[in-house]
């Protein structure tokens, strides 16, 4: 039997992106444009889908969901994205696995069409065979369903994407710097390495994820143990 070619799934923001205050400040500021208070913490916004925070976050009843969201996604795209930068160390990793044949994608809770765009415009979208995001900001979980997120089914559509509706668990690896990403992971039987520079609360990732790893630089120890092909080529263990 032919081996699965190695595949490293990506989140973005927080992972690939350092927001520098794009998303946390932009929604901030749509809040008070639309008379809402802020609360505290907008670091639990990066992650989740935006309607899920603000129906679980803030006292913005569910008609007026939209128009923040609105107001917000107005500000990313024309000021937040000024902000924003890819994580030093990224491009590094991503060039290396990319030299050693590894599939990569990027499976974002950001909305599809918004997170094709942003890879684009940060010049990255040679390193993805794929980019699998959110349908929208404003969906509701399944009936039943009471999680902040859908990373199973964004994780899944990249997988069937690449053709794998059953990974190989030993060659397919999430990286990722919430638990959502680690949960989503594991609806797969798949592993998560923890992208501890990212937004992730204290000890969020420690009990979920295989490894939380503290700088972009100390990836490939780890991404390296789900692709054979580097044995030999590299000096991480």
């Amino acid at each position: 039997m032919i081996a699965q070619t190695p595949v490293v799934l990506w989140d973005l923001d927080g992972t690939i992106l350092d927001p520098a205050g794009a998303i946390t400040d932009g929604i901030a500021d749509a809040l008070c444009t639309c008379g809402f208070s802020v609360p505290k913490n907008l670091g639990r916004f990066v992650g989740p889908p935006i309607g899920e925070s603000l129906r679980h976050f803030t006292d913005v009843p569910e008609d007026r969901i939209p128009q923040v969201i609105s107001v917000y996604r107005a500000g990313y795209l024309t000021e937040g994205l000024q902000r924003t930068r890819v994580y030093p160390g990224i491009e590094k990793e991503l060039d290396r696995l990319r030299a050693l044949g590894v599939r990569q994608v990027v499976a974002t809770q950001k909305p599809e069409r918004i997170a094709v765009e942003v890879v684009q415009r940060f010049g990255l979208s040679a390193y993805f065979d794929t980019v699998s995001g959110a349908a929208d900001d404003l969906a509701r979980p399944a009936a039943g369903r009471v999680s902040l997120h859908d990373k199973p089914e964004i994780i899944g559509e990249a997988l069937d994407r690449l053709g794998l509706s059953t990974p190989d668990s030993e060659r397919t690896v999430m990286i990722g710097d919430r638990s959502y990403d680690a949960e989503g992971a594991h609806a797969h039987g798949l592993d998560c390495i923890g992208a501890g520079w990212g937004f992730g609360q204290p000890g969020e990732l420690d009990d979920v994820c295989v490894a939380v790893v503290g700088a972009p630089a100390g990836l490939a120890a780890w991404t390296d143990r789900y692709n054979d092909s580097a044995e030999g080529q590299s000096d991480h263990g």
